[in-house]
């Protein structure tokens, strides 16, 4: 790990975008993308999500903002030592620690030794320190070596580096330690404590418990794309997605489906309610983001329910919370497809009017195509079963 690749997140993480960080760091895109990758893959920790065209740090991001903060403020001290013109210098944190024993030692033997180097190479090292820095460094004498001014300097900042990466490492440490016996299962966002997959859920996480008690689960709630990502870049171990189709590079396998519904206002009187399109053209519809699994069955039963004309003036009213949906659908006159078994548990639930049973919400378990996954897949889907 080296002090360009560090700057270069920083400035991800403030600027919450590749190319505007790469733009402020004068480095091209792909460099920058490079560089959070690699930070990533050392600390085992997922540092940004989408939101929209925006990449925004993730919460253990934010924990950790202040150490990329205090070593980017470090390297640019360090780059001004020198005559570099403000770049920072393509210093490794082996080299700055190497740099950091030999000064505190006094000695280039006995930090070779310490270190468990030959001397020559780290005689080496420090030379290309120092070229990089663009300052001498140490002074040699027979009596061993001493900082220059600008050495203690560098030696003062170096610590400082040292010192917040050890703060990032412990932390990813002590996470990883903590989650490594824990399996991650990310779900499709249940619509309140009443519906059939909070119950699933709340079974499932009881069952895991008793028959893995070594191994606790687990559970985050997102759309199916962001499911879907996280098990890529294995944020999760498992997923429960709201669809059956899923990436060809995982397993998976169909859990249940729920008949689904159009929901609305309890007003709605007889001969309204013969006549889906009619209702679809005089009430607002409110409607999950489109990385779900739901929205992308209510833009089907649309699509084959109007006509592109009258699609063109539908009122969608685009909300990522089912519970506000739900809200808006029994107090302010709005209709949506939704499960029908889930919302017909609401104490004093919306009309629900069944729709054909080509229209339907699917559970499917999903993991990567792997042993350990898949036998957890097995535990789980038994589980689920019982």
């Amino acid at each position: 790990m080296d002090l360009p690749t560090l700057r270069l997140v920083h400035s991800i993480l403030e600027e919450r975008g590749i190319r505007r960080a790469a733009a402020a760091e004068g480095r091209p895109a792909s460099s920058a993308s490079a560089a959070l990758r690699r930070v990533e893959a050392m600390l085992s920790v997922p540092l940004v999500r989408r939101d929209g065209q925006a990449l925004v740090p993730t919460l253990d991001a934010e924990a950790r903002l202040p150490h990329f903060a205090e070593i980017a403020a470090a390297a640019a001290a360090l780059s001004a030592l020198g005559e570099s013109g403000g770049r920072t210098p393509a210093v490794s944190l082996a080299a700055l620690a190497r740099f950091t024993a030999a000064a505190r030692a006094g000695s280039i033997s006995g930090a070779a030794r310490s270190l468990g180097l030959g001397q020559p190479q780290l005689t080496r090292q420090l030379g290309h320190l120092e070229v990089a820095v663009g300052r001498t460094l140490v002074e040699r004498s027979a009596a061993g070596i001493s900082c220059t001014p600008a050495g203690l300097e560098a030696l003062a900042l170096a610590e400082r580096i040292g010192a917040a990466w050890e703060q990032l490492a412990t932390a990813s440490a002590e996470r990883f330690r903590r989650s490594a016996a824990t399996w991650r299962l990310g779900a499709i966002i249940p619509f309140g404590h009443e519906s059939v997959i909070a119950a699933m859920l709340a079974r499932l996480t009881v069952a895991w418990r008793a028959a893995r008690p070594r191994q606790p689960l687990f559970l985050s709630s997102t759309t199916a794309d962001d499911l879907i990502s996280g098990l890529k870049n294995r944020r999760f171990d498992l997923i429960l997605l709201d669809t059956d189709h899923y990436p060809a590079e995982f397993e998976g396998q169909l859990i249940g489906r729920s008949q689904l519904a159009l929901a609305g206002p309890r007003s709605l009187d007889e001969a309204e309610r013969q006549d889906f399109a009619a209702l679809l053209r005089r009430y607002p519809i409110a409607v999950p983001s489109p990385r779900s699994g739901l929205r992308q069955m209510t833009d089907r039963f649309l699509e084959a329910t109007l006509t592109p004309a009258e699609r063109s003036r539908l009122t969608l009213v685009e909300v990522d919370s089912i519970p506000v949906i739900i809200n808006l659908v029994l107090r302010h006159g709005h209709l949506s497809v939704l499960p029908e078994h889930s919302v017909a548990n609401i104490n004093l639930p919306p009309t629900l009017l069944p729709l054909d049973t080509a229209y339907q919400q699917s559970l499917s378990l999903v993991w990567p195509r792997d042993a350990l996954s898949r036998k957890a897949a097995e535990t789980m889907l038994a589980l689920l079963k019982a």
